[in-house]
């Protein structure tokens, strides 16, 4: 399900060079939908779902990044995303919604913010209904334009 909620006004007209990225302030604004749980839906099976559902959110681990040697404080959720994204078919053009799959594209890449042109190669669907999709009036999951 994607709640969807109007845009601020003054961002301006989005187009397909617009970067996008998850803004975790809006889902703070939320009344509905609950982040933990939407990430949790996130992961590949069942039993890992219930794993992580049930796990303590105070416990943390250090995890250092292999590409920068950036150490990072994770969670439970957090490491199991972590390890979810890594799996080839985390980003399934055919089985999950091009919003789903747009905010996948997100938590694989550590959500460093991507145009439409670039969400293209990553969710298979063509830039314009990207736009079309994460660019008008309503805000999908906390996807949004940067403010750089």
């Amino acid at each position: 399900m994607t709640n969807g909620i109007p845009r601020p006004a003054g961002l301006g007209k989005a187009n397909q060079d617009t970067k996008f990225h998850i803004d975790y302030n809006w889902w703070q604004t939320q009344q509905s939908d609950d982040l933990r749980l939407y990430l949790i839906s996130h992961l590949p099976t069942a039993e890992e779902r219930e794993r992580v559902a049930q796990a303590s959110t105070e416990r943390v681990v250090d995890y250092v990044d292999p590409r920068t040697g950036e150490v990072f404080r994770y969670d439970t959720l957090q490491m199991a995303l972590r390890k979810a994204a890594q799996q080839p078919n985390f980003i399934d053009p055919q089985g999950s919604t091009v919003v789903d799959n747009i905010f996948r594209v997100f938590l694989k890449n550590g959500n460093q913010p991507l145009t439409p042109r670039e969400l293209e190669t990553w969710v298979g669907k063509p830039a314009l209904t990207i736009l079309k999709t994460i660019g008008g009036i309503t805000v999908y999951k906390g996807i949004r334009p940067t403010t750089e």
